[in-house]
């Protein structure tokens, strides 16, 4: 029997009847702009996804929604050989919270052959989640992309110490994030990471030295 098309109407009424008040309120102590939010926790997104399969097209339509759960299931059911790095930057213009840019990087961006041109990039940009999510990239790569030499890690230091300064919440702790992750790959990353957080933790800025710590 064939599988039935789901549409956009289809996933969205998934979704909102899976929808908690409860989590709902849950979700403002974790940055979640509730205004534009359900109320689900990620085993049912996950959930919806896999019903729902690899559906591109339905993915970039439940990012527009701009319906926070919507925007999980997206970055979920996304084909990550049909990603461009123009899609990748206006998504990354649409990211509100930490959750949503590290799902979308983790389920998604930092699996496509963009990612390191894209980490560099959004590592200079100027507000908070976007930014995060250049150090975001670089974290989930390090874990993910085991084929990965020491030298395209390394080359991800000298960014973090140029951006230890940056005292935002989400920012800060995302540099540290990055910097643990490619210290935790293999010895010769974990002395070079040492050395950056040394430097860091000499330094008279107190950002630098919390991550630094």
């Amino acid at each position: 029997m064939e599988k039935k098309m789901i549409t956009l109407n289809d996933a969205m009424n998934m979704l909102k009847g899976l929808a908690s008040k409860e989590y709902l309120e849950k979700q403002k102590h974790f940055g979640v702009i509730t205004t534009s939010a359900l109320g689900l926790r990620q085993p049912q997104m996950r959930a919806v996804a896999k019903e729902i399969g690899k559906n591109h097209a339905l993915a970039l339509q439940l990012w527009k929604t701009g319906v926070h759960e919507a925007m999980h299931v997206a970055t979920m059911i996304a084909d990550k050989k049909l990603v461009t790095p123009q899609m990748m930057d206006e998504w990354q213009k649409d990211f509100n919270s930490w959750d949503i840019v590290d799902g979308c990087i983790s389920n998604l961006l930092c699996r496509t052959p963009y990612a390191y041109e894209k980490a560099f990039e959004w590592s200079k940009h100027k507000t908070e989640y976007q930014k995060r999510a250049g150090f975001s990239m670089m974290a989930y790569l390090a874990v993910h992309d085991k084929k990965a030499t020491d030298e395209k890690m390394i080359q991800f230091l000298p960014v973090m110490i140029r951006e230890a300064t940056d005292e935002r919440n989400f920012v800060r702790k995302a540099v540290n994030w990055a910097l643990r992750s490619v210290g935790k790959r293999n010895k010769n990353l974990c002395a070079a990471a040492l050395k950056v957080a040394d430097e860091m933790r000499n330094s008279k800025n107190k950002t630098a030295k919390w991550i630094g710590s």
